[in-house]
């Protein structure tokens, strides 16, 4: 009996892979990171510890006072060319985004959040930190992988066409529910069609009664190209400008169409 905790079964990692064109499209799709260190709930790893638990790893890389209640740190979507650009979907590089340094919006509900935080120091609690997190986070891109700026559009038509999907996966990279206050997370599906592929990287934010946001990232690649047609949309408004569309806050692929754009950028991605 004094071994029965190793007879725990180990939690699975979800993987899938396939070679599309030129392309080696791969996901992988696993837990949350664990809310306590591997030392025990009153202890951290050592900074410079090379096997330090994947909890402390986070915490240092990022600098974050907190993390979001949800992070799905193994989740990853992976795009490989056979010339070597390289297209990643990270939690860790999103996170990065996070404004460490300023307060975005001060309300009531962001000092309960900060207070519900039993683990930070009394210093953390009231540290300027972007406590939504919101991230205006667009995918990570090597070297290989050339940005212009453009003025096409994506082809909504040949979008919406019916076609046979070959690939598809929705990961959700980090999610927090604002201390029942509403809800912020970000996630990244894609699917590949005989034609090409399409993914939408989106971040969602709704504090109830305040403002709801929300930056969608579109790629979509038609196979007769040599590029990847980027477009950036932040949409925004406050909760009291959406009185009508209620019925649809906690459903963002319906919100897109009541929240206003405040901005939008085209570009595209050439990856030979």
């Amino acid at each position: 009996m004094e071994n029965e905790q190793c007879a725990l079964p180990r939690l699975p990692v979800d993987g899938e892979s396939i070679r599309f064109n030129d392309w080696n499209i791969s996901y992988e799709k696993s837990h949350i990171l664990k809310s306590i260190c591997k030392q025990g709930s009153t202890k951290c790893c050592d900074k410079d510890d090379a096997n330090r638990c994947e909890l402390c790893h986070y915490q240092y890389s990022l600098d974050l006072p907190h993390l979001p209640d949800m992070v799905f740190h193994k989740n990853k979507l992976v795009l490989q060319h056979k010339d070597g650009a390289l297209m990643e979907f990270k939690p860790m590089d999103a996170l990065a985004l996070v404004d460490n340094g300023k307060q975005p919006m001060e309300v009531a509900c962001a000092q309960e959040w900060r207070l519900t935080r039993p683990e930070q120091t009394m210093e953390e609690k009231f540290k300027p930190f972007d406590w939504t997190f919101t991230s205006t986070y667009q995918g990570t891109m090597n070297e290989k992988i050339r940005s212009e700026s453009s003025d096409m559009t994506l082809n909504k038509f040949k979008l919406m066409q019916r076609e046979n999907i070959i690939f598809y996966t929705d990961l959700t990279l980090f999610e927090d529910e604002l201390h029942d206050h509403g809800i912020s997370v970000m996630s990244v599906r894609i699917r590949v069609m005989p034609s090409g592929f399409f993914i939408l990287l989106r971040h969602f934010l709704r504090v109830d009664d305040v403002v709801m946001r929300m930056y969608d990232t579109r790629f979509h690649h038609e196979i007769e190209n040599d590029y990847i047609l980027k477009e950036y949309v932040h949409r925004e408004a406050p909760c009291s400008k959406l009185q009508s569309s209620m019925a649809f806050w906690t459903n963002p692929d319906e919100m897109q169409n009541y929240l206003p754009v405040l901005s939008k950028q085209m570009h595209k991605l050439f990856f030979n």
